[in-house]
């Protein structure tokens, strides 16, 4: 490994504390570094924040050292004034001479126009590094801006014979299939994006909140399908204790595949990311129309003989562990 790889993969590092925080912005993670050594660090603060290089820059306390200090970042540094002033304008004002990027912002506001003003003011600037990790990290972000949709990950839990909900239920709420450690672990994701979104089937029948209850961190907003208005609005999504979108036949035209249209509608809503968690329906809609980027199953330690099967799909496991008597398979759409 090259010491600019070595300070890129840190940056992938830091850079992951902003996850779930950050949106819709990207989780960047900045290093500074002079004669081999980290003087500084920073990630994107949570959104309306400063970002990575500001941070880091910031963090440095004697800064005559950035004269002859490289900074090292995932993103390509902005180039324009939203929320904070543009990045490249910081550098170069700093006096950094050496910018290490890990990928290009395909962002259009900036797509190479924050190097193109680091070049021209006389900065050094290497390109490329650890490309691929990078864009894996921002995968989000790279999602939203070049698919125009969010990035979306399947959740469900099934039994050990196939079965992600029994046939009859006696109360209006869930019937768990996995462990408590399973479920802190799926609050924790819905921390960690930025929507979550069910089916009026899954609002009827278990009247769930959607919220972070087993985890420390920001809500989802809730995003709900109600093609014919049969919700009552007492329902736990509808509490106003959290964001909800409802997304209805004003908004969509449910005699045509409907999991696209429901994309241009989180895209315009400016969601980089959301987790299904709908029944077999809503997950198959998806998976139907090749709309979704990770699934993540659980399959917990019990058996009910019937009722509603699991979502079929043939894709790629690309992890399986236990958790405790749980299994957790990750796939991902080739």
């Amino acid at each position: 490994m090259t010491a600019h790889e070595l300070y890129i993969r840190r940056c992938i590092e830091i850079g992951n504390n902003g996850l779930g925080s950050t949106r819709p912005n990207p989780m960047v993670g900045c290093v500074i570094v002079v004669n081999n050594k980290i003087i500084s660090e920073g990630f994107t603060s949570a959104y309306g924040g400063s970002h990575a290089e500001v941070n880091a820059i910031k963090d440095v306390k004697n800064k005559k050292l950035l004269k002859n200090s490289t900074l090292y970042v995932t993103l390509e540094p902005c180039s324009h004034h939203g929320k904070t002033p543009p990045c490249s304008d910081l550098i170069i004002k700093s006096g950094i001479p050496k910018v290490v990027i890990g990928c290009i912002d395909d962002n259009e506001q900036v797509a190479g126009r924050g190097i193109k003003k680091l070049i021209e003011a006389g900065v050094d600037i290497t390109v490329g590094v650890l490309e691929e990790e990078c864009k894996a990290h921002l995968k989000r972000f790279f999602t939203f801006h070049n698919k125009k949709r969010p990035y979306i990950i399947l959740k469900w839990a099934e039994t050990k014979d196939g079965f992600i909900a029994p046939a009859i239920k006696d109360e209006q709420k869930p019937v768990w299939i996995t462990n408590s450690y399973s479920r802190q672990l799926a609050h924790k994701w819905r921390a960690e994006e930025q929507a979550i979104l069910v089916g009026t089937k899954t609002v009827l029948e278990d009247n769930p909140s959607l919220t972070v209850r087993d985890w420390t961190g920001k809500n989802p907003v809730r995003i709900v399908i109600d093609r014919t208005n049969k919700l009552s609005k007492t329902s736990n999504v509808f509490d106003t204790s959290v964001e909800t979108l409802l997304i209805e036949n004003e908004a969509i035209n449910f005699d045509e595949p409907i999991a696209a249209q429901i994309c241009d509608v989180l895209f315009n809503e400016d969601i980089n990311s959301v987790i299904i968690e709908g029944g077999t329906k809503t997950l198959q809609t998806f998976i139907d129309e090749n709309l979704w980027d990770e699934a993540r199953v659980f399959i917990g330690d019990r058996f009910f003989n019937e009722g509603i099967e699991t979502p079929k799909f043939k894709d790629r496991c690309i992890s399986e562990q236990y958790i405790q008597n749980d299994v957790l398979k990750i796939y991902e759409n080739d």
